[in-house]
């Protein structure tokens, strides 16, 4: 039965750095006050540079890493919810850029939980449709919705980059269980961005648009702290796996409470889960395969090695896989 390998990851990053004490002078918070809540110390933060123009480094990266050639990418999906327009696709502007020729591409929007999501779609494409090699990237400017009045919102987020080259594998698949759901009656009360509204000839109101991230933070905190474990939990039952036997669950990385929450309900010490939101901050979609990279990067993944993704986000959405490298 035919399989997926991951080859390798890349990712990049605006080089402009936002500390929490840089933030001290646009908004009334504190850099005590950020870190206790949300364990941030900083973020990168664009100054002029796309979601594309993100999510193009990170591929580069990623196909240096591999080995790769363009040449050889057939498929490229990109996660993103702050893309550059509407349309072309993110997806199909790397493509032009990279000058993929073979490749179908196309974007999926699931928030936070996007690369992973990401993930699972191209490798079920992978295994049917004859397609070898694919570009997954998770991409975000979140910089550009994010309301810098707002206190509550604007300290948590990032903008970044992350990407992963799939292949398909005559040997045993290294994606070993997998698991993604969504209940859009809960998003639609705790989490929105970007609010498109119908401006015609044809209306009698002219509505008014919502641009930026609104959250009640509150309520994201309850469901990340309970669906989390649960992702964890289900990707263990459904592969017959022990906690043990993980080296690292590396989750969305959204709020350090959160992650230190999430190991104290599994019941395990939380240096398993990898941890780089005091440096990124909330990068949606892009936060697991950033870590990704990095846990490459320094060399703290070896053959063999089993981690977990977890993600969780707006929709809301979640979804997870245990991965065998």
């Amino acid at each position: 039965m035919k399989g997926v390998k991951i080859l390798g990851f890349g990712h990049y990053c605006p080089e402009n750095i936002v500390s929490n004490v840089d933030l001290e002078e646009i908004v009334e918070t504190t850099d005590e006050w950020i870190i206790k809540r949300t364990g941030i110390k900083e973020r990168r933060i664009s100054t002029g540079e796309g979601t594309v123009d993100l999510a193009y480094k990170a591929a580069l990266n990623a196909l240096e890493n591999s080995k790769c050639s363009k040449d050889d990418i057939d498929l490229i999906i990109v996660a993103t919810t702050s893309p550059d327009k509407l349309m072309p696709s993110t997806a199909c502007s790397i493509q032009g850029l990279l000058d993929c020729k073979n490749a179908a591409a196309f974007d999926i929007s699931a928030a936070c939980s996007g690369f992973v999501y990401s993930l699972i779609v191209a490798s079920s494409l992978i295994k049917t449709t004859g397609k070898k090699k694919a570009l997954v990237i998770g991409s975000e400017v979140l910089s550009k919705i994010v309301d810098w009045s707002d206190r509550s919102t604007c300290v948590l987020f990032g903008d970044g980059a992350g990407a992963a080259i799939l292949e398909i594998s005559e040997n045993d698949d290294c994606i070993i269980s997998t698991c993604f759901a969504a209940d859009g009656n809960l998003g639609e009360k705790s989490l929105v961005a970007a609010e498109l509204k119908i401006n015609t000839p044809f209306i009698s109101d002219n509505l008014e648009e919502k641009r930026y991230i609104e959250m009640k933070g509150g309520e994201v905190f309850k469901f990340a702290v309970s669906v989390l474990p649960e992702i964890v939990r289900e990707l263990l039952e459904k592969s017959n796996e022990d906690i043990n036997d993980i080296k690292f669950i590396v989750p969305h990385q959204a709020n350090l409470r959160i992650i230190d929450e999430a190991a104290r309900r599994l019941k395990i010490n939380k240096e398993k889960f990898y941890v780089n939101v005091d440096r990124y901050g909330n990068t949606s979609a892009a936060s697991i395969p950033i870590a990704l990279s990095e846990l490459f990067e320094k060399g703290l993944i070896n053959k063999g090695d089993k981690i977990i993704l977890a993600a969780f986000g707006g929709g809301l959405t979640w979804a997870g896989a245990l991965i065998k490298f």
